[in-house]
């Protein structure tokens, strides 16, 4: 495998800059203002004003791991949303409780022995920041290209990664970013906005275009292609993360029943969504095996949230849970007529409820996936082919 250099970061960049143009207007200018005082922040390193440390860089790199995540709501609470309360359209202002901190990629990171993981656009550009991993992730992002500005793509966390890996090497070395990148874990989890926001909602018309699994086949190869893209810049620890069951989701339910449509499948749950996810759930496993299978010297993890959430909702009392329907957070029926508008709307008790708001669980059930991730209790198998605490110790 040849060593990747900034120039090579560049051109995997523009390529990608190619595939999904940079937002426009008062927002584009701001992200690109965002991206600049960044830039000017790592020369600012560079020139030694953030060089007050204990240990030598090039040996920290060398002993360090990080975890970069990319990803939608399962991943990033608004923090790192532009305009978020005016562009989001599902009338949930707070998608988790309290802060990222309950999520699952930085649960893991606490794990892992990272503390205060920063969005990408809270950074302040040092290398102290770096280090530890970043958060590309955003409240509202989609696997695919999205028609309007309200969602954020995985080409554009995908840029916003290869701008980061510049500015290690212009710190670190080409030597010592590739160890140090090498070192470091991956984190996606994507999807869910795609089929509640683009195909359900029939979004430019998308569900006439494309069969479920047509739609699904073109995010799994999207996907493939982002995981082929950071191997390339040397990542070899992946963790990928599958939806969750949506067709359970309090808003889906809500919908559905108001609909007078589909089938409940006892639990409260509508079973065709459930299929579209499941159906996408499996074509990225089987792909993340012939991944495995083909790439060298790199280890793909696929985590099934799908599966451990329906184990919780078939036997709700076992984990701890009273409430598997209604968000504890939200308005109207199964509280998914408005979302979590604000935190004080909150049940008493989030700990018995499985879900938070319109689509998103509570801490407590991120808490049960990120032990099963991590060790495989108390869902076996959750992860394959290894837990994460395997994957980061090889």
């Amino acid at each position: 495998m040849s060593k990747q250099n900034p120039q090579s970061f560049n051109a995997i960049a523009k390529k990608l800059e190619n595939r999904a143009p940079p937002p426009k207007g008062l927002m584009g200018a701001l992200v690109h203002l965002l991206v600049a005082v960044m830039l000017m922040g790592a020369i600012g390193v560079v020139n030694g004003k953030h060089l007050e440390t204990e240990t030598p860089l090039d040996e920290k790199a060398s002993n360090a791991t990080a975890l970069y995540i990319l990803g939608d709501s399962s991943v990033d609470c608004r923090d790192n949303s532009l305009f978020y309360p005016l562009l989001h359209r599902n009338l949930s202002l707070y998608p988790c409780n309290g802060s990222d901190s309950n999520l699952l990629p930085h649960l893991l990171a606490e794990k892992m022995g990272l503390q205060n993981i920063p969005p990408f656009y809270n950074q302040n550009g040092s290398i102290e920041e770096l280090l530890l991993g970043l958060n590309f992730g955003s409240a509202e992002a989609t696997i695919m290209n999205p028609s309007s500005r309200s969602h954020q793509s995985l080409n554009q966390q995908l840029r916003q990664v290869f701008e980061t890996l510049q500015l290690l090497q212009l710190q670190l070395g080409e030597s010592g970013a590739e160890r140090f990148v090498r070192s470091s874990a991956v984190y996606l989890s994507l999807g869910k906005d795609d089929y509640i926001d683009l195909f359900l909602r029939n979004s430019s018309g998308v569900m006439l275009k494309f069969s479920s699994q047509e739609f699904a086949r073109i995010l799994v190869n999207q996907m493939v292609h982002v995981i082929r893209n950071l191997y390339n810049a040397n990542f070899r620890k992946i963790i990928c993360v599958g939806i969750l069951p949506l067709g359970c989701a309090p808003r889906t339910v809500w919908e559905w029943r108001n609909a007078s449509a589909g089938e409940d499948d006892g639990r409260r749950c509508v079973k065709e969504i459930n299929e579209m996810v499941l159906e996408y759930n499996r074509m990225l496993d089987d792909q993340i095996v012939e991944l495995n299978s083909k790439l060298l010297d790199v280890q793909i993890v696929f985590c099934d949230v799908y599966q451990g959430i329906m184990k919780i909702l078939a036997n709700p009392r076992l984990y701890g849970f009273e409430d598997r329907s209604s968000a504890c957070c939200g308005v109207g029926l199964y509280g998914a007529m408005i979302g979590c508008l604000s935190p004080e709307m909150a049940c008493n008790q989030a700990s018995t409820y499985v879900w938070w708001d319109l689509y998103n669980p509570t801490p407590a059930v991120y808490s049960l996936l990120v032990d099963s991730a991590w060790s495989g209790r108390p869902f076996y198998g959750m992860c394959r082919p290894t837990t994460i605490q395997e994957l980061l110790a090889t």
